[in-house]
């Protein structure tokens, strides 16, 4: 959507709630006269009250000094939380608080009065409020007595500041006296710790070095030892297992091989890797001999084969005494082993039981240098609080003593007045808009033409009068201008002459219309008669002031002539038909075929003729009208009838089969409705001066020009001499 639209459209929007303001303008200054006149009403007859107030300040206990250095007092702090100030607020109306200043004052009997009820009163006057950014307090009392309310405030911050000096005492001699009972008691705590630990100390025989922190050297002792038993343990261990390794693979190998594993290992007594040696070299010799070509029964063969022999029977012997001495070391270790573990458990077990009781004693060491400590602090707390205590500190300092006040500060005449004044204008703009919503009458052009699916033919101004009786030229000429040049154009047949003006109810200013636009189409040079057929209330004879006693019921109820009835005005061109006398029966008279032949026949004497009609919605007589003449013309008062009454007033035209020309909209404020002033803003404009102004309508030729009538006369409704008309 263009941006330009949505302006126009809020700026529409914002004209049409202008326009309502304007409109409602007298509903919204007599709901605002009326709230405001009330508010100030209400401020009168309400009771003065005066105030008097004290300011006062409050110090929690241990806010001014600061005793040991290092050790702050945090107790300030806690205390002025954010819930410090509404406490101390409920604690100054509190029923003890009251209780005092009552007391204080007599004013049960000053009153007159129950303690309850003035317990009561006073909590409804003492308010209490911090002083923004500030550690001060205001007690401010109202009351319709300024003596009252200085001695009653005064009486208050005296029996706070008592009450408040009296529990911080109370609460500092009981803190007091618990803080001596937990230094005793911490006291009894050390000694029982103390001797705990002495105990300790000589049961396991420990070295204690006080503050130093450290055991003595015996403390590891068993500690060593278990530690070197489990060393001589392992190493045994291992021993063990290489020597039953060594056996084994003895016992796995024979011959040869069984020489060669045994050469190899280390042991002190091994002489099989000394024999083995010699072992080998005999037997090469021998094989030398041997493959040499000497027989086994050679010297030298027989002499190397015992030598050999013998050899061999002293390794066999050697492996068998290596095999015996790995048994019998392995044997040893065994022993060895179970008694070096026998010994090695025992000694673990004094450790263990060493290391029990090493824990212990330094638990039980703890245990007493926090003991210590905690005392240490609690005896320092002690001498702060009777330090804090000797100190004279006055919980409450009152820097302001109520005084008598000389104003009333209740009630606020000009913020009430001013309250009322906005109070009453909001809501009579709320009525105006309100009163708008529920108002169903035409309001704009858009609503005839809506609603009647007619064409609105003029808007005429509010107030305006009768034309020709005004000096000059009026402006407002211009508007019956209009509507005779629209009804000009809207009817579509130019015989089509005969017009009646109805409307929906009384006062909507149909007669009034009817005088200006025959006066204007007389100016313009129309010969227009005037029929005044409103037979229940005529008043078209009093715009002229002519007598109204003969005239339209005359003509067809006997058989007067129209010279008879047919008078002419002072205008030039224009002519009228009085009512006549007003019979019992006016819709059946008018429903008559004289008044047919009536409508004929001055159609063709006169270029236009408008009939005067009662109200169609009150009466069959406008309905009757309708149905004899051409065309009918609404006359529809701006902000009167309700839109659904219009719609009844077209379909009682067309029911009887009369055409609806157009709507004239009558009595338009164009100063507060700024959607008509563009109808009327060019009205004086265009308007021709004086200076400037055209002949007299009296030297324009009418169309058809009838025969001289006889004249008007305000003393005779008759004439004997009657002329013919064309």
């Amino acid at each position: 959507m263009n941006p330009s639209t949505n302006s126009s459209e809020a700026s529409l929007h914002a004209i049409d709630y202008w326009q309502v303001v304007k409109n409602r303008y007298g509903v919204i200054l007599l709901t605002f006269l009326l709230v405001f006149m009330t508010a100030l009403v209400i401020t009168y007859v309400m009771p003065k009250k005066y105030e008097s107030k004290a300011v006062v300040q409050v110090r929690p206990k241990g806010t001014s000094t600061v005793l040991l250095p290092g050790h702050s007092d945090n107790r300030a702090a806690i205390e002025m939380g954010t819930n410090f100030y509404p406490t101390e607020f409920e604690v100054i109306k509190a029923q003890k608080t009251l209780d005092a200043a009552i007391e204080d004052l007599d004013l049960v009997n000053r009153w007159n009065s129950d303690p309850e009820s003035v317990r009561r009163t006073l909590r409804g006057i003492v308010d209490a409020q911090n002083i923004r950014g500030t550690s001060l307090i205001e007690i401010r009392v109202r009351y319709n007595d300024p003596k009252d309310a200085q001695a009653i405030a005064q009486a208050v911050s005296k029996a706070y500041s008592e009450r408040r000096t009296a529990l911080q005492s109370e609460y500092a001699n009981l803190a007091m006296e618990q803080l001596s009972k937990a230094v005793l008691q911490q006291k009894d705590d050390v000694e029982e710790k103390r001797g705990l630990l002495s105990t300790i100390i000589r049961n396991e025989g420990i070295i204690y070095h006080g503050d130093k922190n450290e055991l003595g050297s015996r403390n590891f002792d068993e500690d060593d030892k278990a530690e070197s038993a489990a060393r001589a343990f392992d190493q045994l261990e291992q021993q063990k297992i290489q020597l039953e390794s060594q056996i084994e693979t003895l016992l796995k190998y024979d011959g040869g091989q069984l020489l060669i594993h045994a050469s190899g290992l280390d042991l002190p007594d091994n002489v099989i890797s000394v024999l083995l040696p010699e072992f080998q070299k005999a037997k090469r010799e021998f094989d030398a001999a041997k493959s040499s070509g000497l027989g086994a029964r050679h010297p030298r063969m027989v002499s190397l084969a015992t030598n050999l022999a013998a050899m061999e029977q002293d390794l066999v012997e050697a492996v068998a005494n290596l095999r015996e001495t790995l048994k019998v070391k392995l044997e040893l270790a065994k022993e060895q082993l179970d008694r070096l573990k026998t010994r090695m458990e025992l000694t673990i077990e004094e450790a263990i039981g060493q290391g029990i009781a090493n824990q212990t004693f330094i638990d039980a060491k703890n245990d007493f240098e926090t003991s210590q400590r905690l005392l240490e602090q609690l005896q320092i707390k002690e001498v702060t609080e009777k330090m804090q205590n000797k100190i004279t500190e006055d919980p409450i300092i009152i820097h302001e003593e109520p005084v008598v006040s000389q104003v009333p500060v209740s009630p606020n005449v000009t913020l009430n007045l001013a309250l009322g004044a906005v109070v009453g204008l909001i809501f009579g703009i709320g009525v105006a808009f309100f009163l708008e919503y529920l108002d169903t009458s035409v309001k704009s052009l858009e609503d005839v033409e809506r609603y009647l699916q007619v064409p609105v033919l003029a808007v005429i101004p509010k107030d305006v009068g009768v034309l020709y009786k005004q000096s000059g030229l009026s402006p407002d000429a211009e508007a019956y201008r209009i509507l005779r040049t629209n009804i000009e154009f809207n009817r579509k047949n130019p015989e089509d002459n005969a017009i009646t003006v109805v409307s929906g109810g009384a006062g909507e200013g149909k007669s009034t219309t009817l005088v200006n636009l025959a006066y204007i189409c007389a100016q313009g040079g129309y010969t227009t008669l005037m029929i005044d057929a409103d037979l229940r209330r005529p008043r078209l004879h009093t715009f002229f002031d002519i007598n109204n006693s003969v005239g339209l019921t005359n003509y067809l109820t006997t058989e007067l002539m129209l010279e008879d009835v047919i008078l002419q005005t002072p205008v030039d061109n224009l002519y009228f038909m009085p009512s006549g006398i007003l019979p019992a029966d006016a819709a059946g008279i008018l429903n008559s075929r004289r008044m047919s032949e009536l409508i004929q026949d001055v159609k063709q004497r006169f270029d236009l003729v408008l009939v005067d009609s009662p109200p169609i919605l009150g009466v069959s007589d406008a309905s009757v009208l309708a149905s004899e003449v051409d065309l009918t013309m609404i006359v529809v008062q701006h902000r009167k009838l309700p839109r659904n009454m219009l719609v009844r007033v077209k379909q009682a035209v067309e029911n009887v089969g009369g055409h609806v020309i157009g709507v004239v909209l009558n009595n338009v404020d164009v100063r507060s409705d700024s959607q008509y002033q563009y109808y009327t803003s060019y009205y004086t404009y265009y308007a021709p001066a004086e200076s400037q102004a055209m002949p007299s309508p009296a030297a324009a030729t009418p169309a058809a020009k009838p025969a001289a009538p006889r004249s008007a006369s305000k003393s005779s409704g008759t004439d004997d001499s009657k002329q013919d008309l064309y």
